[in-house]
């Protein structure tokens, strides 16, 4: 799976871009989703307008931990992995019998973001399994990207030389569209548009960001890691209206 997002939808931290990058441009005439359906046969791209692409293939994958695909109410997700507790979570969303792990996810983050119950880091660590998932969501330009908290998927994210951010299971598509800015995407960990990263195994800590060197000793992006002595001043969402979205508050 693949999403490459304009940095005006989801911009990437700084500290994955690389001073040594070479020029790189992953959205520009669809590079980086001409580039996937290469080298992955049968994929579909899907062109967001000004706000990036997505795409999806069904090749090679494992059967353990399968890829799905799904669009609700002009809510896009790509996700591959398995949920444990399916069954609970569909009582919990008000789900059917037939709805599959993309639609729990595409509810959870509807629910999360028309003012549900729970904070965000709660919403994604009551996903049990092993998961890694990209929602866009086109009524809001939004993103909302996790992975599970021992990063049981192969998942990846980058910076391209004008900041877009790109996020794959393949390394070497992230490599071809960002360079040498790139890095596993950070285990027990969201990201969204408006909050950028935090960690939902440590809501009320502060994440870090640990410099990657490559064997010539070149910058390389940036790990993000629990900095266990910094705080967050909030630790739960603030409500903050009646008909606030809470997508801009997470």
């Amino acid at each position: 799976m693949l999403a490459v997002f304009d940095k005006t939808v989801a911009k990437s931290p700084e500290e994955l871009q690389s001073p040594q990058n070479e020029s790189v441009l992953a959205l520009k005439d669809g590079f980086l989703g001409t580039h996937f359906s290469s080298v992955h046969p049968s994929s579909v791209v899907l062109n967001l307008g000004s706000s990036g692409l997505m795409a999806y293939s069904f090749d090679r994958q494992n059967p353990l931990l399968p890829r799905l695909f799904a669009v609700v109410d002009d809510i896009f997700c790509l996700f591959e992995g398995h949920i444990e507790n399916v069954a609970h979570l569909k009582q919990q969303y008000g789900l059917n019998k037939t709805a599959n792990e993309v639609i729990i996810v595409i509810e959870a983050y509807r629910t999360l973001r028309d003012r549900g119950p729970y904070p965000a880091n709660q919403v994604v660590r009551g996903i049990q399994g092993k998961f890694a998932f990209i929602i866009y969501d086109n009524s809001s330009k939004a993103t909302f990207v996790a992975t599970d908290a021992d990063g049981s998927v192969p998942f990846f994210w980058g910076s391209d030389s004008e900041g877009h951010l790109v996020l794959s299971n393949d390394l070497e598509v992230v490599k071809q569209g960002c360079g040498k800015s790139f890095a596993p995407f950070p285990k027990g960990c969201f990201f969204t548009s408006s909050g950028g990263l935090r960690s939902f195994e440590h809501p009320v800590s502060e994440l870090k960001a640990v410099p990657r060197v490559d064997s010539s000793g070149e910058m390389c992006g940036a790990t993000f890691k629990v900095d266990a002595e910094s705080l967050k001043g909030k630790t739960v969402m603030p409500r903050v209206g009646s008909d606030a979205n809470w997508s801009q508050n997470y």
